[in-house]
């Protein structure tokens, strides 16, 4: 190499460090206050929230959430009966929809020819682009009289010994939402699930197969390596359980009694502010509203956090070591 070239590159390099030296503290800031932004907004909302509901805090206290009664007129009110709609109604639609959806990933990622996997998961994610308004339209004038006319009396008839399923057959309550919740976040968990098997490594299903698994203990150490993803796709399916507010507040019938019957009608709190809010008049009633919409969004984060732990502790093991049984 030349003194020339030389010389060029001992006084280039300095200039290139001090560009990189400037460029990195700049990107770094600007990455830091994108993030600092999301952060600024969750925080925004949840003091929004709490400053409008401070005036149902203060009348209520803790007690707002162990009440029944919600009367408008006399300004009493509880939110126990649309958490407990909300719990209902989700651990429902999730309890109905993650065997099917676990079940059809598993088919379309492990099974299924490649051709036709890509295009029934194609049609299984167009039901996540369907407006919850036309699942709610679906609920009340397909769904309610198939329950109401063949489903829930038998039911009633074969299974009304259990508390779950007595009662008049209504068409609209807690087992219509819980069955068209469980429509809506089947996609997510079968689009994601499918990914997370898909994403397996080739070797991990070969080394199953040398060591003398079957085809279904194969598939069960490519589950047990895609467990967290499972995990988090159930976490967003719930997610979205709990804040759907249009398509249940069509199908859950929209009362605020508590009743042990998936038949019985019943409430949500998303329902409770959408049929409402508008017809709020007093500042307690507003309140008690926005009370509603921050126990929400409190569930919704304990939910996610739980989810968190979970993840971190199904991950918490030595991922490499698959016992295949």
């Amino acid at each position: 190499m030349t003194t020339t070239a030389l010389q060029h590159l001992a006084t280039a390099r300095p200039r290139r460090r001090g560009r990189e030296w400037l460029s990195d503290p700049l990107w770094h800031g600007l990455l830091a206050a994108i993030a600092a932004v999301v952060f600024a907004v969750v925080a925004l909302i949840v003091y929004e929230t709490a400053r409008g509901a401070m005036p149902s805090i203060r009348a209520y206290g803790f007690r707002f959430l162990l009440r029944t009664d919600w009367d408008p007129v006399a300004e009493q009110f509880g939110a126990l009966p649309y958490i407990y709609g909300t719990l209902v109604s989700s651990g429902l639609a999730l309890l109905l929809a993650l065997p099917c959806g676990i079940g059809a990933a598993v088919f379309l990622a492990e099974i299924a020819p490649r051709g036709i996997g890509d295009a029934v998961t194609f049609l299984v994610e167009l039901l996540a682009s369907i407006p919850s308004i036309v699942y709610g339209m679906w609920g009340v004038f397909s769904l309610a009289p198939f329950l109401r006319s063949i489903a829930e009396p038998w039911l009633t008839a074969h299974l009304g010994f259990l508390p779950l399923f007595q009662g008049f057959p209504f068409g609209l309550g807690m087992l219509n939402a819980g069955l068209v919740l469980a429509i809506m976040i089947l996609p997510t968990i079968v689009s994601i699930s499918r990914e997370m098997l898909l994403a397996a490594p080739t070797s991990l299903r070969e080394a199953a197969l040398a060591l003398g698994a079957t085809r279904a203990e194969t598939i069960g150490v490519t589950l047990e390596w895609s467990r967290p993803g499972i995990v988090g796709a159930v976490i967003l399916a719930l997610g979205r359980a709990l804040g759907e507010t249009m398509a249940v507040t069509k199908v859950i019938g929209n009362t605020n009694r508590i009743s042990a019957s998936l038949l019985a009608p019943g409430a949500t709190l998303a329902s409770v502010i959408a049929n409402e809010f508008t017809e709020a008049t007093g500042r307690l009633y507003l309140a008690a509203l926005v009370e509603i919409a921050l126990v929400l969004f409190l569930i919704t984060l304990l939910v996610n956090a739980a989810a968190r732990l979970i993840i971190l502790w199904s991950t918490g093991g030595a991922r490499g070591v698959v016992r295949v049984v």
